[in-house]
């Protein structure tokens, strides 16, 4: 149990001393790109009257596969470059490897704000294409 504390430890400190260290620029650029993707991922969705993407991850079984795909399809250059440079920071000032840690950063840094963006920006469109259509009375 002291070695699942100490690693962890070690982890969450390695994480926190890379937001000021050489390569810290990672830790913006890809949260923007992935922002600017999720943005026009989100637009498309609610032009097309798609449901919210997280939702139709969570509820639509038939759905996920191609979801996921879409997914890998928007930001999987994202998340191998995250990977990739997480990897370069790792060897070049921890002098090892930790790719539990690289995967968290990817994880962090490109695949959560894109959920989060790309549904935010679904459903505030949806609204507003909502209120532009117009009503049809008499049916």
């Amino acid at each position: 149990m002291e070695w699942l504390t100490e690693n962890i430890e070690r982890g969450v400190s390695q994480l926190i001393a890379r937001a000021d260290g050489p390569l810290h620029f990672r830790l913006l650029i890809m949260p923007i790109v992935v922002t600017t993707i999720a943005t026009i991922s989100g637009l498309k969705d609610a032009r097309e009257g798609r449901p919210a993407f997280f939702w139709s991850l969570l509820t639509g079984a038939g759905q996920r596969k191609g979801i996921l795909q879409g997914l890998l399809k928007d930001i999987g250059r994202v998340i191998v470059m995250a990977l990739v440079v997480d990897t370069i920071y790792q060897l070049w000032q921890l002098g090892t490897l930790y790719p539990l840690q690289a995967i968290t950063v990817a994880l962090v840094c490109a695949v959560i704000p894109y959920v989060i963006v790309r549904g935010l920006v679904s459903r505030i469109a949806a609204f507003f294409i909502r209120r532009r259509e117009p009503v049809v009375a008499g049916n």
